[in-house]
């Protein structure tokens, strides 16, 4: 799969450099070339002798390297290669990544590209966790930019926590999805996620603990595969992966007239727990306290049956529909009368009792309901749920007549 591909190989100045050197060697193995370029605080966690001698090129790490600058070296550089591959992608190269800055040969190289770049954060957890790296990586995300990891593990300064560079191969998985045209190449898939809000008056609103992670997580798998992703998203607490067709909304009525302009599809996969209710008699200023102890009187009506809806059109209807199913109790019989009930597809169900920890978490055990019965799949991260829904819709494509225009 990377036989004759050049991936500049681009490291950053933290502990987890150590690492890159076996992700190197496994990238050599597969035949790709590398050209290495280190950050000067690199140079004090592994040496350029150690990068080069696995590498089997020199590793690059001057602005001002005199006999390359006089062929605009940074320049050439910075376009040679099939993927920019950062790692470790330390808080300091994010940020300076997320600013446009250029004062050092990777800074220069990363801004001086058309190159697709793939980065794998590692750093302290809290570190990760400051608000100004999660808003460097979400505007990374929002230019196109690919990330791998972090994984959650021990730190080598002692704490525990998300901020562990991922492991080489996968690593290696991740360049490969980024350089291979995918099994969903030339389909479009549409994608909902995240929850909707309901509001009760200009400030007060009607909502669900979705974050979004899940549905997140299954359109950037898809996306991964070759598909057109159509992402339509409710206001969800996880950012929207990059390279895919972003369309944000609100409420349940905004997230269907969404879904309908987005169509044709290929595929359609209604991972948003969308709002059964809205107030109908939401007021148009924010509702105050008038000291009589009653509270307001509020007025429901349905919402539009989005997974319904689709699932029942005639022409244009999407090639496969899959439904999600959030539930508390009976999964299995709950999730397959709710398939035969929508008319979709199939149906990706779960347990969100609180006890389970899935609804706004990290994992997630579903149960796939299609007309061959229910299939159980253990419990695993959000994004191992992701990729393998990704893979089996792009099996079940595969054959079908594409539907939709590219």
């Amino acid at each position: 799969m990377l036989a004759g591909k050049r991936l500049l190989v681009m490291i950053g100045g933290g502990i987890a450099a150590y690492k890159t050197l076996e992700l190197i060697r496994r990238l050599r193995e597969r035949g790709a070339a590398i050209t290495p370029v280190m950050t000067r605080a690199a140079t004090e966690f592994v040496t350029p002798l150690s990068v080069s001698a696995l590498a089997g090129e020199t590793v690059h790490s001057d602005l001002f390297d005199l006999t390359a600058e006089a062929e605009m070296g940074h320049i050439q550089l910075s376009r040679v290669a099939d993927l920019i591959v950062v790692a470790p992608a330390t808080a300091d190269l994010m940020a300076k990544m997320a600013q446009g800055r250029a004062d050092d040969l990777a800074s220069t190289l990363l801004l001086a590209t058309d190159t697709p770049v793939l980065i794998a954060p590692a750093m302290n957890v809290r570190m990760w966790q400051h608000p100004a790296t999660q808003r460097n990586l979400r505007q990374l995300l929002a230019d196109g930019v690919r990330c791998v990891g972090p994984n959650e593990g021990d730190m080598a300064c002692g704490e525990y926590g998300p901020g562990r560079m991922a492991e080489p191969m996968e690593i290696v998985a991740a360049i490969e999805a980024a350089l291979t045209a995918g099994p969903l190449q030339g389909r479009h898939v549409l994608v909902t996620s995240g929850p909707t809000h309901e509001p009760i008056d200009p400030v007060r609103y009607i909502a669900n603990r979705s974050s979004g992670a899940q549905g997140t997580a299954i359109a950037a798998a898809l996306r991964d595969l070759g598909a057109r992703v159509t992402f339509v998203t409710g206001p969800a607490t996880v950012p929207p992966p990059a390279g895919v067709d972003l369309r944000r909304v609100e409420t349940a009525r905004e997230m269907l007239a969404a879904v309908e302009a987005a169509l044709p599809a290929d595929a359609a996969v209604f991972a948003a727990a969308v709002a059964d209710w809205r107030v109908a008699n939401a007021a148009g200023q924010k509702m105050k306290k008038d000291g009589s102890g009653q509270a307001p009187a509020l007025e429901f009506a349905e919402n539009p049956d989005i997974l319904a809806t689709v699932s029942r059109m005639g022409p244009g209807r999407p090639g496969l529909v899959v439904g999600f199913a959030a539930e508390t109790e009976k999964v299995v019989d709950h999730a397959t009368a709710k398939r035969a009930r929508k008319g979709c597809d199939w149906i990706v169900a779960n347990d969100v009792s609180p006890e389970t920890g899935i609804m706004g978490g990290s994992e997630n055990a579903v149960v796939l309901i299609s007309e061959r019965g229910a299939e159980h799949w253990p419990r695993m991260a959000k994004e191992a749920v992701a990729q393998r829904l990704a893979r089996r819709i792009a099996d079940q494509l595969i054959g079908q007549p594409v539907t939709s225009s590219a």
